[in-house]
């Protein structure tokens, strides 16, 4: 079985596919095949974990090769904060929010106030949130994982998708930041990881 996680970006994601590292019956990885055009672009081996949050923009192709045969995660991270962490990288290279702006919505970025540029965050993040909600309405193997509540949902997904290897080193893995920014989500991860052990402890 194939596994997809979707999301916006800036949601966990990187994280995410640290943690599946510890999967020892499926391959993973973040953003692998991005380079790639048509049919390639989607092209990935059977068992395998793929992390990636531009391949909402490849939902038709997506479709047409696995359809209801994969299991797919909508990652979240409060809406909110992931706007605010967009609006951080609009001088990032290949920054898929200035892409957005400039080629989406027809944005000349010079004129956009402050303001502006946070409501276009809000309004991408809201869009993909929104589109892969659409895209997985008819697939029966599915959930959504809030980045919140990632250490009561992770054991979850790991059940769902019968994957063997160590649980405790993949949850140990939200404990440690990846390609984060200033915003304290991490930072409420890791005390919401740090519960979970007290009270797996206490069993």
């Amino acid at each position: 079985m194939n596994v997809f996680v979707l999301c916006t970006g800036r949601s966990g994601s990187m994280t995410f596919a640290k943690a599946c590292e510890a999967i020892t019956n499926y391959t993973s990885a973040h953003e692998s095949r991005i380079k790639l055009l048509g049919e390639e672009r989607v092209a990935y081996p059977l068992q395998h974990i793929e992390i990636d949050n531009r391949l909402i923009w490849f939902a038709g192709a997506l479709d047409k090769k696995y359809g209801t045969n994969a299991f797919y995660v909508h990652l979240q991270r409060d809406a909110n904060a992931v706007a605010h962490s967009f609006n951080k990288r609009w001088n990032n290279n290949f920054s898929i929010i200035k892409a957005y702006a400039e080629t989406m919505l027809f944005q000349r970025l010079e004129e956009l106030m402050p303001q502006d540029r946070l409501a276009i965050c809000r309004d991408y993040v809201d869009t993909v949130n929104a589109n892969i909600t659409s895209f997985l309405s008819n697939k029966p193997q599915k959930m959504t994982i809030h980045l919140e509540q990632i250490e009561a949902q992770f054991p979850v997904f790991w059940e769902s998708i019968q994957a063997e290897g160590n649980l405790e080193a993949a949850l140990a893995t939200f404990q440690q930041k990846h390609n984060s920014d200033s915003s304290n989500t991490a930072v409420q991860s890791q005390s919401l990881l740090r519960d979970w052990y007290k009270k797996l402890s206490k069993r």
